[in-house]
């Protein structure tokens, strides 16, 4: 059980012979218990400030608590956010080589076709001029015969007969 102040003030003493002088015992117990009652008091009030800044230590704790468990959350979202925008693209890569294979497989097929139709017009170019240059023979080789001066003539010679 502590002392208090006011039983301090209130201590009174038996007299014996040849003891302390009664007025510098009390004086001294003034003096302590004014002392005494700081004391208390400052201890009060050492004990309320130490309860608040306990719990605002405790505040502190649930908020660093509180903005480790966010960064770990946020950690957690980015790598997902990567992961996810890696697998996209990813996908668009694979979408873009079939579409370019695709495009590449079409101008190879386009290609062949023109190809194709270049040696066909080609090989039809060459039946022409080789029937061009026939009919043209044959008719060279008419005009040199000049059997058609003969036909004329002999018509004009009927026609001088009949008439």
């Amino acid at each position: 059980m502590s002392i208090t102040p006011i039983e301090i003030q209130n201590k009174e003493f038996e007299r014996a012979f040849r003891g302390y002088k009664q007025e510098e015992v009390d004086e001294f117990l003034d003096r302590v218990s004014k002392d005494f009652e700081m004391a208390v008091k400052e201890k009060l009030s050492m004990e309320e400030k130490n309860r608040s800044l306990e719990d605002r230590l405790s505040q502190y704790q649930k908020l660093e608590s509180t903005l480790h468990n966010a960064i770990i959350v946020a950690q957690e979202t980015a790598e997902d956010v990567k992961r996810n925008a890696n697998k996209e693209a990813e996908l668009i890569r694979r979408e873009a080589e079939k579409e370019s294979q695709r495009i590449v497989e079409e101008a190879r097929y386009k290609s062949s076709r023109i190809l194709a139709e270049h040696e066909e017009i080609y090989k039809q170019a060459q039946i022409f001029k080789l029937r061009f240059r026939s009919l043209i023979e044959a008719q060279l080789a008419s005009m040199e015969l000049e059997d058609w001066l003969h036909v004329e003539n002999d018509e004009e010679q009927e026609a001088r007969d009949i008439g």
